[in-house]
């Protein structure tokens, strides 16, 4: 094709038509221009496609992230609603109420914690190719909103009562367990420590605080999980 344009333009300036010459030209560069710019459009097309097909797939894979972190958080949440009742169960008895069969398993609700690490392998796939990847800019708000925000908050909120666990339960367990069989009961020697003013009863109160706290914040976090994956849904759909 090439050698074909070229003996055009040989035979031109050979038979000296200059004027049919540089109308050729000119022909010749918008025939060039305007295969560059099909070319551009073609190349542009294909990289949408591509962008696309990554943002679903993305989107998919955040989705199910998304779905696993929820269902760890609501039995998070389960598990401090029981630890709070049981906490109210305890501290409404006095000392002639105890019932070894009940509080044992009050104190299984109680004497607890739990772990909570997000699935982020999705997000930190999608951050390194760029946020902006996804198309959709409320989504991108939540989904930065979620992850570089309130999972943070949820997990110093989960350690809290790990922490609690660790240092104002253990020792006492240390000192006074008879069985234990974790997140199930705690048989212990004497129960009245929990019935008497004391260190142990305000563990107590200030636990239901605790598990108060940590509750808030993954119910406030769930509810970013759940605008999040209707978006996507939609997005997918």
């Amino acid at each position: 094709m090439i050698k074909f344009f070229r003996k055009i333009r040989q035979n031109l300036i050979m038979k000296n038509k200059t004027g049919k010459y540089f109308k050729y030209a000119i022909g010749e560069i918008i025939l060039v221009v305007i295969g560059i710019l099909i070319a551009l459009s073609i190349n542009n097309w294909n990289e949408g496609v591509k962008s696309k097909v990554f943002e679903q797939e993305m989107l998919t894979q955040i989705h199910e992230n998304l779905m696993s972190d929820k269902i760890t958080l609501s039995d998070i949440i389960k598990n401090n609603t029981n630890a709070i009742a049981s906490s109210n169960k305890i501290l409404n008895l006095n000392e002639n109420e105890i019932i070894e069969d009940s509080i044992k398993y009050w104190l299984g609700d109680i004497i607890q914690f739990d772990r909570f690490q997000p699935l982020t392998n999705a997000y930190e796939v999608l951050k390194s190719k760029g946020l902006d990847q996804i198309t959709n800019k409320q989504l991108r708000f939540l989904l930065g909103t979620y992850y570089d925000d309130k999972a943070k908050h949820i997990v110093k909120a989960v350690d809290d009562i790990n922490y609690t666990f660790v240092n104002d339960w253990l020792p006492i367990l240390k000192k006074n367990v008879i069985e234990l069989k974790f997140k199930e009961y705690v048989i212990l020697q004497n129960y009245s420590t929990f019935t008497n003013p004391g260190e142990t009863r305000n563990i107590l109160v200030l636990n239901i605080d605790n598990f108060s706290g940590s509750n808030q914040y993954i119910k406030e976090g769930v509810g970013i999980i759940d605008k999040i994956m209707e978006i996507i849904d939609k997005e997918l759909n």
